[in-house]
């Protein structure tokens, strides 16, 4: 023999709009602490090409460099060292560490007097755009090119940035959806 099962009891209008409250607080709390964690970026120009191209979007993540240091190779976002409120930030491949020595010669470049090996490059760096010249990073400094070296504007013309000014590693290629990847050390 089966019991008779009890009435459900009904949610009140109340209830329902208290849950759809609690719902809509809940997301924009995750919304807002993946956008702190891990923003989102677009390529604007081709100075990163042709491993990124304009208009692609890219997550970043914050978390990396709030608990580890950025490694050469990375991409790098970063804000504009023109300091304006307006401008975008910028997207390069981080180059040079604090206390390195990188120098150009002869269009390629040398970190503390040895070749750099650059698989990532678009195509050689032009002698008239890689102009034979030194820079020594110091504390807390990085040197950021693009990998369309003939045509990127990178710390060769605004020089060193600060680790207060990098605001994240691109971790993720999202759109478009042919090109969504993974972007790693390993020079893709």
């Amino acid at each position: 023999m089966t019991l008779p099962q009890a009435p459900r009891p009904r949610l009140r209008v109340q209830g329902r709009l208290r849950e759809f409250i609690n719902l809509g607080i809940f997301l924009l709390a995750v919304y807002t602490l993946l956008e702190i964690a891990i923003p989102r970026s677009v390529v604007l120009s081709i100075s990163m090409e042709p491993n990124l191209i304009a208009e692609q979007r890219l997550l970043i993540s914050r978390v990396s460099y709030l608990f580890g240091e950025p490694q050469r190779g990375e991409i790098v976002v970063f804000e504009s060292p023109s300091n304006a409120a307006n401008q975008p930030p910028l997207i390069k491949r981080l180059i040079g560490l604090p206390g390195e020595t990188i120098e150009f010669r002869d269009g390629a470049v040398y970190i503390n007097g040895i070749e750099l090996h650059e698989p990532y490059i678009n195509e050689p760096c032009w002698v008239e755009k890689c102009k034979d010249a030194s820079w020594t990073l110091g504390q807390d400094e990085y040197f950021l090119m693009g990998d369309n070296r003939n045509h990127s504007h990178d710390s060769r013309a605004f020089g060193a940035i600060h680790r207060d000014q990098l605001i994240g590693r691109a971790i993720l290629r999202w759109w478009p959806p042919a090109k969504w990847g993974i972007l790693g050390y390993d020079y893709d």
